[in-house]
């Protein structure tokens, strides 16, 4: 286990756990999660109209809390990276200006041309 930042792990590849991270940060957004969602609510507001026994309102409402914790991890670890890579692109926008106000050709093109590319490499 480590407490680096997302895109900084494991150099230019990424891992299982940032394509899980990706691919439920893509399902979270489509109107497919939205039905799941309104369903797992449905289901919870029937067991309390229903009032079904404590256990399984015990179990409907865990089962949110466990969609969500769940989600919470997952998603904040794609937003890190894809914070990460806006601040590399800022950068190396930033420092190619300063070389073409300088009237110099240098690294921070290359580093620009890098950059255009890197939310797909972390």
């Amino acid at each position: 286990m480590t407490l680096e930042h997302p895109a900084e792990r494991g150099g230019s590849r990424r891992g299982p756990f940032e394509h899980l991270a990706e691919k439920a940060s893509n399902f979270t957004s489509s109107p497919a999660f939205f039905g799941v969602c309104l369903l797992l609510v449905g289901i919870v507001i029937g067991v309390h109209i229903a009032k079904a026994p404590l256990t399984w309102m015990l179990l409907a409402g865990e089962s949110m809390t466990a969609v969500t914790l769940l989600l919470l991890a997952l998603l904040k670890n794609s937003e890190r990276r894809a914070e990460h890579a806006v601040q590399q692109k800022l950068d190396a926008i930033a420092a190619a200006l300063l070389e073409a106000q300088q009237g110099e050709s240098g690294p921070a093109r290359d580093k620009l041309r890098t950059a255009i590319g890197v939310e797909e490499q972390t």
